[in-house]
């Protein structure tokens, strides 16, 4: 008897689904069957003791059924389906708790120490206690205690977004911290993005000069009375401790021997204290979190103790990380502990010229006595050493970052490629704390738009990002200019230019989580966020639709590009600015059309095709040669659909692999260019191009940086140059992911693992071997459960396993030209498999081994004409150069869809 069971029950796109922030959170779960191709046909929902049926095959983001949550109401809902094969299943049940989700539920005042970081208060609390629930937020970053234990496990509560407009509270189960009698609540506040040092500009106190709490505690008891304590300046009270000032760029200072023991217990003399003051804060800008919080993830140990030639003791953690130290010294009070943070070392010691004026540097001063341990609090770093000076007897390094859920996985055969890969999650893990940042350890740390658009796809494979990404984009939305301008970083930190593919993210990142997650409200919340930039990019680029003015990012950081102008590359800037345009004016019409708004499709749909028509007018020949001849500008126009099929379209693909080829398969392109460059190649029938630049180990490569030793995904292709300096630009960063974007082709084409269907409700399982990797695999914990694909190369066999989670189906794509679609369940396929088949550079040895025969060059001529006699001319022109192997290999490589041309070549130059 096979079993079949729900499981994994959600709220919205939140593990924990204490203090919701919405009335109706919708319901995701899925079914775990052992039947082949189960499909379900309805489920039920039950709460309150109302149970709703509903005839559907829906179970992601399905909508609440019942009247909304009030504020505080916690459910025990419960679900089971029905499917095309037995049922109903069991009943899984699981708890949703709403927050305060109007602003009239807020007793509390925002309350301030002053000069100190101090907040506490003393309540009773009588018999018969059922749930204590505490909702606090802060005007900086803080840490809440309650009787002398730490509540949570939170890293810089409440985290960073457009403060102005939202400020995320969180709330907290502290029932079991709670006494009767006699209790305390306390708080430590710190400067963190509100009040400290943020942006490149050096400013300080950019939203406001005074750090303070927002706590309300409520004590529901069994006889049904509730009893609150909220920060009010009147019951409050104020000092100084031991945290002597914290900055998350230059650090925290700490002195052991100002700490004031039991402070957050009750009974403590606080008679020193002053009353806390009030602090203005606007009370209709809290919301609930809609993704998770900044925990430590991982403790890593020091691989190595290192003496620098300097005599400094440098601990090497081996990893390329984002968080801090946790310290164990022991000494006599008043002596001193510094620690110095450093991604890379030069000349044996700490290299701290890439972290421009960022100071990265904790202190803390001894109490004396005991073994004391210590860590920041309100601080983080990157780094992979850390210098440590004064009686450390040890140290081990916190990995900080958003706690978000792992989802997907990649392997292959070959080691540098899985390194490649994990210096995308490494990379991944120190940027997405809080917001997506483009670097964690300078000067800057901030969202820019740009690298987060072109890396969404990969984050929603490896992370669940939903929750993330939709908070960020709230706060796009809302720092977004009411002629639809969006800053080049989020949240704005100050005025930066508006810009293609940066802007861009208003409408490409919902539209990634729509793909990703299958989550059409992500849409409904960013339409008029989308639609507002592409009418402002409408407006900038006037009556011809080409937007050639203002400053433009281009395609940054392209390798030719001077050290000084990163925006100086080959491509122009308004290729980049148009392409995008015409882009994102489609997916806004496609946006539209699913939400309904047939006027707004039909608008946008015809201004992409203006956008397009006016593109290939400009900047496209006849032939599909484009005016800026770089691979940026063919990658561009292939993937953004902006050529019509045809051999305009053939043409330029085989420009772009010539261009390709012709720089020695070394990286040629920027942020935009290269997420897009691998599969601009393999969709144009250049597979054995793709893999050649992916494999390629000369500076600039992907695989440079993994054989210099990275663990993270470098800023630029030569942060640590050939020579082993440091690039000396002044903008150079050991992890920055935007390049990692690479990895979305790894699960897509590689492996063979993409979506079909929004949300993966149906799979695409289309693995393309190549680049000489024997084996394959990538595997996705989708909505609906875990997909698999995976290949592995058996002589001239290939075989081929997959995993469909039930209720999803799988389009399949073999390279013999196998198509079909499955159901849920195990699939193995065994096809046959040529390796000349995966494109023309695998002939590069074999005509290299018959040049110097009686007429091999010849017998892969005539094959060549035999297949394209319109190629005649050009092979006659060949075989009478002077490198006639060569240009035989340029002229397959010119030719679209050449798999059975090789096959033939092959096969005759066995004959030989």
């Amino acid at each position: 008897m096979t079993t079949m069971k729900v499981a994994g029950l959600r709220f919205e796109q939140v593990r924990e689904p204490l203090g919701v922030g919405t009335a109706r959170p919708r319901l995701s779960w899925r079914t775990e069957t052992e039947t082949p191709g189960w499909v379900q046909t309805a489920y039920e929902v039950e709460a309150r003791g109302e149970r709703v049926r509903v005839e559907s095959a829906d179970s992601v983001l399905v909508p609440w059924p019942f009247a909304p949550l009030e504020s505080r109401e916690r459910v025990m809902v419960a679900v089971r389906v029905t499917g095309s094969s037995g049922g109903p299943s069991p009943w899984t049940s699981a708890e949703v708790e709403a927050g305060l989700l109007r602003t009239g539920d807020w007793e509390a005042e925002f309350v301030g120490p002053g000069e100190g970081s101090l907040l506490r208060t003393e309540f009773e609390s009588g018999p018969g206690l059922v749930s204590a629930r505490l909702y606090a937020t802060a005007l900086g970053v803080y840490e809440a205690e309650l009787n002398g234990e730490r509540i949570g496990d939170h890293v810089l509560a409440p985290g960073w977004t457009s403060y102005r407009h939202r400020l995320r509270y969180q709330t907290y189960d502290v029932t079991g911290l709670v006494r009767e009698g006699a209790n305390c609540l306390g708080a430590t506040l710190g400067d963190g993005w509100y009040r400290g040092r943020l942006g490149y500009e050096g400013k300080r106190a950019l939203y406001g000069d005074r750090t303070a709490l927002l706590a309300q505690l409520e004590l529901a008891y069994e006889d049904g009375t509730v009893r609150r304590i909220a920060t009010a300046p009147s019951t409050w009270r104020a000092s100084s401790g031991a945290l002597l000032s914290s900055d998350l760029y230059d650090g925290e200072a700490y002195d052991a021997r100002k700490e004031q023991e039991g402070w957050s217990e009750p009974g403590f003399d606080d008679s020193a204290w002053w009353p806390a003051e009030p602090v203005e804060g606007d009370l209709g800008t809290l919301v609930a979190p809609t993704g998770p919080p900044v925990r430590v993830t991982e403790t890593l140990e020091p691989v190595a103790a290192l003496t620098s030639p300097s005599g400094k003791t440098i601990l090497d953690f081996g990893q390329n990380l984002v968080g801090k130290l946790r310290i164990t010294v022991s000494g006599e009070a008043g002596e001193e502990v510094t620690l110095r943070h450093a991604e890379i070392l030069q000349d044996g010691e700490l290299c701290v010229e890439p972290l421009r004026t960022a100071k990265a540097t904790d202190t803390y001063i001894l109490r004396g006595g005991e073994d004391e341990t210590w860590e920041p609090r309100f601080t983080f770093h990157g780094f992979r050493y850390a210098e440590i000076a004064g009686p450390v007897i040890g140290a081990v390094a916190l990995v900080c970052h958003s706690d978000l859920e792992r989802t997907g996985w990649f392997a292959c055969s070959d080691p540098l490629v899985e390194r490649l890969h994990e210096n995308a999650v490494w990379g991944m893990r120190g940027n997405f704390l809080d917001v997506p940042t483009d670097c964690p350890q300078r000067d800057e740390r901030l969202g820019w738009t740009g690298d987060l658009q072109v890396f969404a796809p990969t984050a929603s494979f490896l992370y669940d990002s939903a929750g993330f990404l939709r908070s960020w984009l709230a706060d796009l939305a809302a720092e977004q200019g009411p002629d639809g301008e969006v800053p080049s970083v989020v949240p704005a930190v100050s005025k930066t230019a508006t810009a293609a593919a940066w802007g861009d993210a208003a409408v490409i990142v919902p539209w990634t989580l729509y793909q990703r997650y299958g989550d059409i409200g992500v849409l409904e919340e960013q339409f008029s966020s989308m639609r507002g930039w592409v009418d402002h990019v409408e407006a900038l680029a006037g009556e011809d639709l080409i937007w050639n003015s203002g400053f433009q990012y281009g395609d940054w950081l392209d390798p030719t590009a001077p050290p000084g102008r990163p925006e100086a590359a080959k491509t122009f800037p308004e290729i980049v600015a148009t392409a995008y345009f015409a882009h994102s004016a489609e997916l806004v019409a496609e946006a539209a059309r699913l939400l309904g708004r047939a006027e707004d499709a039909e608008h946008y749909q015809a201004l992409s095709g203006r956008v397009r028509q006016v593109f290939r007018d400009e900047y496209v020949t006849p032939s599909g040669r484009l005016l800026s001849d770089s691979q940026t500008a063919y990658a561009l126009a292939l993937r953004f659909g902006l050529l019509p099929e045809g051999e305009q379209r053939r043409h330029a693909a085989a420009r772009l692999a010539d261009l390709v080829r012709a720089g020695g398969y070394r990286i040629a392109t920027g942020f935009v260019g290269t997420p897009l460059i691998c599969d601009a190649l393999a969709e144009g029938g250049f597979l054995d191009q793709a893999y050649h630049l992916l494999l390629q180990k000369e500076c600039p490569s992907w695989l440079y940086t993994v054989v210099q030793g990275a663990t993270t995904i470098w800023e630029r292709w030569d942060s640590l140059m050939p020579d082993g300096r440091v690039n000396p630009s002044g903008m150079t960063s050991f992890n920055h992911y935007a390049f990692g974007a690479v990895s979305d082709w790894l699960h897509r084409t590689v492996a063979g693992l993409a979506p079909a269907a929004p949300g993966y409700r149906r799979l695409r399982m289309a693995p393309r071997p190549g680049g000489g990797l024997t084996h394959a695999s990538a595997r996705l914990r989708t909505p609906y459960g875990e997909a698999a694909c995976g290949w592995r190369l058996n002589g001239d066999r290939l075989s081929v396993e997959a995993t469909v989670p039930a209720n999803v189906s799988a389009e399949v794509s073999l390279p013999d030209g196998t198509e079909r679609t499955v159901g849920s369940g195990a699939h193995r396929w065994d096809v046959p498999f040529s390796v000349a088949a995966t494109g023309p550079l695998t002939l590069d040895s074999t005509l290299g081994e018959v040049a110097d025969r009686p007429g091999g060059l010849k017998l892969v001529a005539d094959v060549i004409v035999a297949r394209r006699p319109e190629f005649a001319e050009f092979i006659e022109i060949g075989l009478g150069s002077v490198a006639p192997a060569t240009r035989l290999r340029d002229g397959l490589a010119m030719i679209p869809d050449a798999g059975p041309i090789l096959r033939d070549v092959e096969a005759a130059l066995a004959g030989l």
